[in-house]
């Protein structure tokens, strides 16, 4: 073979990797940024590790519950330390409805681009990432929590691509724990 078509051939391979299935606290695996027919994809880069993580998961069940008929939503767990059971307990303690993926390679992370916990996606089923950043401005900074959010970036991030409309901007950082083990 060539050596410029096994360069291709390596690359694209590369690139496919986050797109190969991840496994799931159900057993089974999935394919992370498969939309399932429906307008997008919504990860949320998450650890149980990390305390900036637990203020939001009240919210982040309730866009999942809010958007489960028209977006795929999945929970990743990037961090190399977190294992199946680790992440099945999480999402017991946490009443996590949506479908909760083991990333332990980091491999969606790395091609995402996600650094933090939590850290909120939207991917459209071509796989474009169309917003990347925190779910609300319940924390300022990394360790500055608000009484309360004031914002809600990700709802109207969604709100605007599910009807077509310009995503707001600007898309501000989450803020939070650096995803454990990423290099």
């Amino acid at each position: 073979m060539p050596r410029a078509l096994l360069f291709l051939v390596f690359t694209s391979l590369l690139h496919a990797a986050p797109l190969a299935e991840l496994p799931a606290t159900d057993g089974k695996t999935y394919a992370p940024l498969d939309a399932g027919g429906k307008k997008a994809v919504v990860l949320f880069f998450v650890s149980p590790f990390c305390s900036t993580t637990r203020p939001f998961m009240k919210e982040i069940n309730a866009i999942s519950a809010d958007y489960a008929d028209r977006a795929a939503i999945a929970l990743i767990h990037s961090d190399s330390e977190v294992t199946v059971e680790t992440a099945f307990q999480h999402a017991d303690m946490e009443q996590v409805k949506a479908r909760v993926l083991i990333d332990k390679e980091q491999l969606l992370a790395k091609h995402l681009g996600a650094t933090i916990t939590p850290e909120a996606f939207i991917v459209t089923p071509a796989g474009e990432v169309l917003y990347k950043g925190r779910i609300n401005d319940l924390y300022l900074g990394s360790t500055k929590r608000q009484r309360a959010a004031t914002t809600k970036d990700l709802r109207d991030a969604l709100e605007a691509i599910l009807t077509g409309k310009p995503i707001p901007a600007p898309q501000e950082p989450a803020q939070g724990c650096k995803i454990g083990g990423l290099k």
